[in-house]
């Protein structure tokens, strides 16, 4: 890195959920989990691990602008149903040395907030969720 401002802000950051761009969404973050085994050795006294499985957990935060969550998922909760969507995650800051995208696949949401507000202080809603794959759309070159 030749400068700090070529650090990627959060600032830069969209995201789009099956198509739809989410512009209250003031920050983002999807992550995937390692599950790991022990694996004893003799004569080793190191501890080692495999991975058994991998799952995916996430969360995004939404400015309290509309209701899209209650139109996504609402009745679908009532009547059974686990929808599942695709989020694309996008961040290009013009200083940065390129944009990062990635598409977050199965995303299925773990509540529906009903109400949550309070007087003199601006509405957000917390919406975590899971996901089961992933594709990275473009990558953020490494600079030497």
């Amino acid at each position: 890195m030749d400068n700090a401002k070529r650090v990627a802000s959060g600032t830069w950051g969209e995201l789009w959920l099956d198509g739809e761009k989410v512009a209250e969404v003031y920050k983002f973050q999807a992550k995937v989990t390692m599950d790991k085994e022990n694996i004893p050795q003799c004569g080793v006294i190191w501890t080692d691990s495999k991975v058994r499985s991998i799952s995916g957990t996430g969360s995004m935060g939404l400015h309290k602008a509309s209701s899209r969550m209650a139109r996504k998922i609402g009745d679908a909760i009532k009547r059974g149903q686990d929808l599942r969507f695709t989020a694309v995650s996008k961040l290009a800051d013009p200083d940065a040395y390129g944009a990062e995208r990635v598409s977050i696949k199965d995303v299925s949401f773990d509540d529906l907030t009903l109400a949550d507000w309070e007087a003199a202080v601006s509405g957000k809603v917390e919406a975590p969720f899971t996901f089961r794959d992933y594709d990275y759309l473009d990558l953020i070159p490494e600079v030497n």
